[in-house]
């Protein structure tokens, strides 16, 4: 508002010097009627000032700008981004009942010197990538507090192709239904896993959203589901909760109930003990 004062006495000054002729100089003589205009202009100033300071409260408040300038607008906010949407793996009711094996193998892991080979399979047509799920497999039985905790237990991932001892099979529910009843006439109604002669058959449905009895991340049910079926290959029978507030053994069937048991994926507890429990009925 200073500035605007500013422009407005240079203005009004301004016209007063073109009326008296622009550059002439006053003469002495008339000091006494110049310093009359000065005062004359100063005061048709004070009404102007105040007009500018006494304007209505419902008056829009417009910042001066410079005669013959156009004032710029305000750049418009750019729209913001959309949210990415998390995207979710389908599940299919049923597959093609084909399967794609992932080609990589790895190093054993554990210290027997026989390893149990196994290879991996994912069907065809599902958003599951064979080597990603064989990587997480092996990752699982390599884990400190899984099965290779016995040093009697190594596993080793083989690629298609190569010699193997068992195949992890992950299909579609309708597909899992399918593979378990032809392996051990089990009816596993859409929703379970099962052990069969020649392999592991993992449901899709579990792989993705895990088990309602279940509390923790989807990479922990993965790790209790390959434990699970492996520990059958390794010979272990099913075990039940052994007391209220104590880890559920990996080879008891959590999905089903945990009966006061904690949920837990892991042959082993963090000191090292096999975590068991009475034989199930």
């Amino acid at each position: 508002m200073r500035l605007a004062r500013q422009q407005e006495y240079a203005s009004t000054t301004g016209s007063a010097a073109s009326l008296s002729g622009g550059r002439h100089r006053i003469p002495r003589t008339r000091g006494r009627w110049y310093a009359v205009g000065t005062l004359l202009a100063a005061g048709l100033l004070g009404p102007a000032a105040f007009l500018v300071y006494d304007m209505p409260k419902d008056t829009p408040h417009r910042e001066p700008s410079s005669r013959g300038v156009a004032p710029v607008p305000p750049a418009p906010a750019p729209a913001p981004s959309p949210s990415p949407t998390p995207t979710e793996i389908e599940i299919p009711p049923t597959g093609t009942g084909t399967f794609v094996t992932a080609p990589a193998g790895g190093a054993p892991a554990g210290d027997s010197p026989s390893p149990l080979r196994y290879r991996v399979r994912v069907e065809t047509g599902i958003a599951i990538s064979p080597a990603e799920a064989a990587d997480e497999i092996a990752g699982i039985l390599a884990a400190p507090r899984g099965w290779t905790d016995n040093r009697s237990y190594a596993f080793q991932l083989v690629g298609a192709g190569e010699p193997h001892d068992l195949t992890v099979t992950i299909a579609t529910p309708g597909t899992a239904d399918a593979l378990c009843w032809a392996g051990i006439r089990q009816d596993t109604g859409g929703k379970y896993n099962c052990e069969v002669p020649d392999g592991v058959v993992v449901n899709l449905k579990r792989w993705v959203k895990g088990s309602p009895t279940f509390d923790g991340p989807i990479h922990d049910y993965r790790a209790l589901i390959i434990n699970h079926e492996m520990g059958h290959f390794l010979g272990h029978a099913h075990m039940t909760c052994a007391g209220p507030g104590q880890l559920a053994p990996v080879m008891m069937q959590q999905i089903k109930g945990l009966h006061g048991c904690i949920a837990n994926a892991w042959p082993y507890d963090k000191n090292g003990q096999f975590v068991t429990g009475p034989p199930a009925q």
